[in-house]
């Protein structure tokens, strides 16, 4: 599929093209660059994509997007003969949006926006499969939700998609706000408001209010996707309707829209808008039901239907380092949820290793090897020390800890729990190597900061997904 040529992308940003071409993506990493791509060269503080522009034309790119006034791509990309032509903008960044921002024009996709403080990507991934289920779905790669990810995902937007999602997530206040003016979603899900990027931000209120920029880029006929049962809801439904949106709730509230009625091990009996609907998730844990929710109140606010959404929902599978199952060699189970980490993420996912340990027999141990929970400002020792109550009543065994944060929580278990302490996450790599023993559930999580991804990477190389214990 051709997404781009000189013409329309010379439209799209005012540039200069250079050759005749065709690209069917566009990329900035020159690493990743597949033939058939335009590599757009941006220039960072720590990096400049022009001295990449001759290692991504002799990859396969059919054109680069370069700065007019940069030395660094020395016209390399004019000679089109050799398989590369140009597209010369005044700024590669700017040029970037503009091809984002055309492409969204032109789309006549329905599409959906998808933020919240945790969960954002396990949602957006849940909408493409079910929305999958209806048309020809397009979704934001990745965790591609800033200032840099969110044009590059329009930008690869095919022009015959019906759906498309994107996540966008932010640090700062303002930085939603630019990002759903380029994305203009019909409709907007907002998962929670939690405790996370307290270090930019003073108040849950102040997230909220970051978090619902999110429906600033909508127009007035569009419908706010929100959780009932967060402590956030008035306010950001508050939010929406002042900007003349509808909103539709979810959740385990009596009010929700759609409801939570009844969880047990991956099988869900809900109440959509008043009409009951029973369905399996491959996913286990109560937060990927209250995930399956938002996605059927998405589905459902576009007229599609509740049963064939409920149907493509029995195929979904946790992304990569959200929670992820897999059985490693020796008859040990690890559950990756190394991707990142927060309060209530990682209280969901001791929630989550106990429902396992639950269904696997209790035939073995449940441990957990913990790493910082990063951004959370002034109170994160206090914080990292709140954990030691909900892994207690979760009934771990015991618990490795990595990091100076976590330090805190490591002297505030008991210490029947303190199974060791680290500096570094890969060094809990021997430990675990020696303690582990067939029948064994371990959680590991931590910001992604903190390392964690390395050891649960070393630990599940040769692991095998499984949804059944």
């Amino acid at each position: 599929m051709i997404l781009w040529n000189e013409k329309t992308a010379a439209e799209a940003t005012g540039g200069k093209a250079q050759g005749r071409w065709r690209a069917s993506r566009v990329e900035i990493d020159s690493r990743r660059i597949k033939p058939g791509d335009l590599f757009v060269a941006l220039k960072g503080e720590r990096f400049d994509g022009h001295a990449y522009v001759k290692d991504a034309l002799a990859k396969g790119a059919v054109a680069a997007v370069v700065h007019a006034t940069s030395p660094g791509w020395g016209g390399v990309a004019t000679r089109s003969g050799a398989g590369g032509g140009c597209l010369i903008v005044s700024d590669t960044f700017k040029a970037l949006e503009d091809l984002g921002r055309f492409a969204r024009t032109r789309s006549r996709a329905k599409i959906v926006g998808v933020t919240g403080s945790v969960g954002k990507t396990g949602a957006k991934e849940m909408l493409r499969l079910a929305l999958g289920a209806h048309g020809e779905t397009f979704a934001s790669g990745g965790n591609f939700n800033n200032h840099i990810g969110t044009p590059l995902s329009l930008a690869n937007l095919p022009e015959n998609a019906a759906f498309a999602v994107f996540e966008m997530g932010m640090n700062h206040a303002g930085e939603i706000a630019h990002l759903t003016k380029m994305v203009r979603p019909g409709i907007a899900a907002i998962t929670n408001i939690e405790a996370v990027h307290m270090e930019f931000f003073a108040s849950l209120d102040a997230i909220a209010c970051a978090k619902a920029e999110i429906f600033e880029g909508m127009e007035r006929d569009g419908i706010a996707v929100l959780n009932r049962d967060n402590a956030a809801y008035v306010p950001l439904a508050a939010r929406a309707r002042e900007r003349g949106l509808a909103v539709v709730t979810f959740g385990e509230h009596a009010e929700a829209d759609c409801r939570l009625l009844e969880y047990r091990a991956g099988r869900i009996k809900a109440g959509i808008h008043g009409k009951p609907l029973s369905y399996a998730l491959a996913a286990m844990g109560r937060h990927w039901a209250a995930t399956s929710l938002l996605t059927l109140a998405a589905t459902h606010a576009l007229g599609l239907d509740d049963e064939k959404t409920a149907g493509a929902l029995a195929g979904f599978s946790e992304p990569e380092g959200r929670g992820r199952v897999l059985s490693l060699a020796g008859g040990i189970t690890l559950v990756d949820d190394s991707y990142n980490a927060s309060p209530p993420a990682m209280r969901a996912a001791f929630a989550k290793t106990a429902e396992l340990w639950e269904n696997s027999g209790r035939k073995g141990r449940k441990l957990a090897a913990l790493g910082d929970m990063l951004e959370l400002g002034k109170d994160a020792p206090s914080l990292h020390v709140g954990l030691a109550a909900d892994i207690v009543q979760s009934g771990f065994d015991g618990v490795f800890t990595a990091g100076a944060l976590m330090q805190h929580l490591h002297k505030a278990l008991p210490q029947r729990l303190r199974a060791g302490h680290t500096a570094e996450a890969i060094q809990l790599l021997p430990l675990l190597s020696k303690e582990l023993q067939a029948g064994d559930i371990l959680l590991v999580k931590g910001s992604h900061g903190s390392g964690m991804h390395n050891l649960a990477k070393a630990l599940g190389t040769t692991g095998e997904p499984t949804h059944a214990l």
